[in-house]
């Protein structure tokens, strides 16, 4: 079986299996991928790449702290609206799932008609969100499409906030963001425009290379050690323990009626 529906925490689940083995995990509950376990290049088991806090809600109540957060229509608190955006407390529907290529694929869907009736009227634009997210072997590919299904033009952000499960966040060194490389040395919450190419990400164990369309912008962020104590959903000494370096439209990006943005992002293991 290349999909199967399973039970994440209290959450109703998907889970993804290639052929070689690869694996992943998303709650219908912010189209949420919880997990993602690649073949390793050198061999064995697969083993997870995203991390998730202990102290993460899993009942449907809260945002899930880790994993990749889809964030929609906008990004922290650069708008009027809800922080991050109503996608990832959103409960999306399956619209396909199957096999092709080797790989195992999912594709959820949101649209205005899912949302609650409060949020609803607070976003007063017709839309409908697509997430295909596909395994296979060492690569995780997604690609999140956001269409204009109304007579209005919005303006929205956009981002894929990935946490790189790592073991220790001071080893971790990331090139591709700056001209030079990027370490991380106490909280980091930076935006990075305009990004020219993939970036690599070096975990101190091995190597990731996130490649990224659509989106513009990249976002690196560690809470340090006083922030992760002030956070109620993260142990105070999880915030070694992960790295997010996101694919951002931060824009925010104007859509007229009938249009489609679509946004990739690929993250591929290689030796250390």
């Amino acid at each position: 079986m290349n999909a199967t529906t399973t039970q994440f925490g209290q959450l109703p689940a998907l889970q993804l299996r290639a052929p070689d083995g690869a694996e992943a995990t998303i709650t219908l509950y912010g189209a949420h991928l919880v997990s993602w376990k690649p073949v390793p290049t050198t061999g064995g088991p697969a083993q997870e790449r995203l991390f998730l806090s202990s102290l993460s809600a899993l009942d449907g109540q809260k945002a899930i702290r880790g994993g990749v957060p889809v964030i929609f229509p906008q990004f922290a608190e650069r708008g009027n609206g809800m922080r991050h955006g109503f996608a990832r407390v959103a409960t999306w529907r399956v619209v396909d799932q199957g096999e092709a290529d080797g790989a195992a694929f999912a594709v959820l869907a949101l649209n205005q008609a899912d949302l609650p009736q409060q949020v609803a009227a607070a976003w007063p634009y017709a839309f409908e969100l697509q997430l295909r997210v596909t395994v296979r072997a060492a690569e995780l590919d997604m690609l999140l499409a956001v269409r204009n299904t109304g007579t209005q033009a919005f303006r929205f952000a956009a981002a894929l906030h990935t946490y790189h499960l790592v073991d220790d966040v001071d080893a971790v060194r990331i090139d591709g963001v700056q001209s030079e490389t990027l370490a991380l040395t106490d909280k980091l919450d930076q935006v990075f425009e305009r990004i020219p190419g993939p970036i690599t990400f070096d975990s101190g164990a091995d190597k990731v290379m996130l490649e990224q369309t659509g989106f513009t912008d990249a976002v690196v962020w560690n809470p340090g050690a006083a922030d992760a104590a002030a956070l109620s959903d993260m142990d105070d000494e999880e915030y070694r323990r992960f790295v997010c370096i996101e694919p951002a439209l931060l824009g925010p990006q104007p859509l007229e009626p009938g249009g489609t943005w679509r946004g990739t992002y690929r993250a591929v293991v290689q030796a250390g």
